[in-house]
């Protein structure tokens, strides 16, 4: 038989938000190679006697190179005669699925995707925020701040010019960077949204404008991973509520 290769979006964390394919998929695995950013509750869908192997990947940290994890699902489903892989979010919003689904189809690999939940949908609905409404904008845009040399994204002058709500991803290292950024086009009063933890239980939301998101940023400690949503839509979000649930967790 050919070997088979499934890539699994796990979503932002939640295991409850995984879809009815992607726990059934896991349950029949043979192994499973999963990233930092999968939760311990998506995990608990694998069967104990499934080998589980860790690729990490996390911001500034790599557990395994990229090259490294695409021979390895190739030797996993060479050994197995399956292998699925299980990348958080939707791995094909600014994950590596697509490298890994080709490296795998060049050793005749039957290949097979399962979509996920992306962060930058999750992060903005679970937060309150709308990325659209009728009479406020008429599109979004979901950009990464950071580019494969590590520089920033030379698309996010293009969306800071524009009317859309911006959704950023990989961006909280370069907060100020983009709120710089983001002042030079639009209003400094522009609110501004960071999503932290999406979906699980430590999930932090903090809301500001343009002016000051950075130092209320430090104020409540945001780190990775975390999204950042800019766009007069962020008004839509329960501030009081969440800022004082960040307080609360910051403390």
């Amino acid at each position: 038989m050919t070997p088979t290769f499934h890539l699994i979006g796990a979503g932002p964390g939640d295991a409850e938000l995984l879809t009815l394919k992607a726990v059934r998929i896991l349950k029949e695995s043979k192994v499973v190679l999963y990233d930092a950013l999968v939760s311990d509750d998506v995990l608990s869908f694998i069967p104990d006697h499934v080998e589980k192997i860790y690729v990490g990947k996390r911001a500034g940290a790599h557990y395994l190179k990229q090259e490294e994890t695409n021979q390895l699902i190739v030797d996993m489903a060479l050994k197995y005669g399956s292998v699925t892989r299980l990348k958080g979010g939707d791995s094909f919003v600014f994950g590596r699925g697509q490298e890994e689904i080709e490296f795998a189809e060049k050793f005749g690999i039957d290949t097979y995707v399962v979509p996920g939940i992306s962060s930058s949908l999750a992060g903005p609905t679970l937060a309150g925020i709308p990325v659209t409404k009728r009479g406020i904008n008429e599109s979004f845009w979901v950009v990464t701040a950071t580019t494969c040399s590590g520089g920033m994204s030379k698309d996010l002058t293009c969306a800071a010019s524009s009317s859309a709500t911006v959704v950023v991803l990989m961006g909280v290292g370069k907060l100020e960077l983009i709120s710089q950024l983001f002042s030079m086009y639009r209003n400094e009063d522009e609110p501004i949204a960071l999503v932290q933890d999406i979906s699980l239980p430590t999930q932090k939301v903090v809301i500001g404008t343009l002016s000051d998101i950075v130092e209320k940023a430090n104020q409540y400690d945001v780190r990775p991973p975390a999204i950042i949503v800019i766009g007069e839509v962020v008004k839509l979000g329960k501030e009081t509520e969440i800022v004082e649930m960040a307080s609360a967790q910051n403390n």
